[in-house]
């Protein structure tokens, strides 16, 4: 955009981002395939929601299917070191599974009746721009890239700030770096990228 004036990104959205993210939809696990290394909600209707999971293939015990589901950070730190870890064996219809939705979703509503959900099963994650997300250090996000792909499984290590070109962004990491920062200490290597490309997942 060399040449061009870029819009102030705090005087709302500049009229050339990129089109939205696509969301995260939950699907019940007994509707998906290959769950090996899947994300995963697991959780009971009308009681709450544990997410940041990661899942293995289903197990049958008896006339009962499972799936061996673990924290996020484990299922990374064995995948990195080879190495075993303990998986319960959660009920296969007490787990959903991240899939990706149809671009187009509608941001999060701010009033609070529009952000009332269903508590029969886990709330569909709609993307949030960077600029209006809050606190970002750690959370999950979405790069967007100029050919209209995108990437994921990041992780943020800064909030926004000005870089010495005066651009506003964040650094964000690979979230295989970013977990095996906390068990080796570690720094990741990042990567700085403009806000209008950042949505929080």
């Amino acid at each position: 955009m060399t040449g061009e004036s870029m819009p102030d990104p705090f005087s709302g959205h500049p009229d050339w981002a990129l089109d939205p993210p696509r969301p995260v939809v939950p699907t019940p696990a007994t509707m998906v395939g290959q769950l090996r290394g899947r994300r995963a909600i697991i959780g009971m209707p009308g009681l709450g929601w544990r997410s940041d999971m990661r899942t293995d293939e289903k197990v049958v015990q008896g006339s009962r299917t499972y799936v061996p589901v673990m924290p996020e950070s484990e299922w990374y730190r064995a995948e990195a070191e080879q190495t075993e870890v303990f998986a319960p064996l959660v009920p296969v219809e007490r787990v959903w599974i991240e899939e990706l939705g149809v671009t187009g979703a509608s941001a999060p509503a701010s009033d609070l009746m529009s952000r009332l959900v269903s508590l029969d099963e886990p709330p569909r994650r709609i993307p949030v721009a960077a600029l209006d997300a809050g606190a970002l250090t750690g959370r999950r996000f979405i790069r967007l890239l100029e050919d209209g792909g995108e990437q994921r499984d990041l992780r943020a290590v800064t909030e926004l700030h000005t870089n010495n070109e005066g651009e506003v962004c964040a650094r964000v990491s690979r979230e295989l770096d970013w977990y095996r920062w906390g068990w080796s200490g570690h720094a990741p290597k990042t990567l700085e990228v403009s806000v209008h490309l950042l949505w929080v997942e």
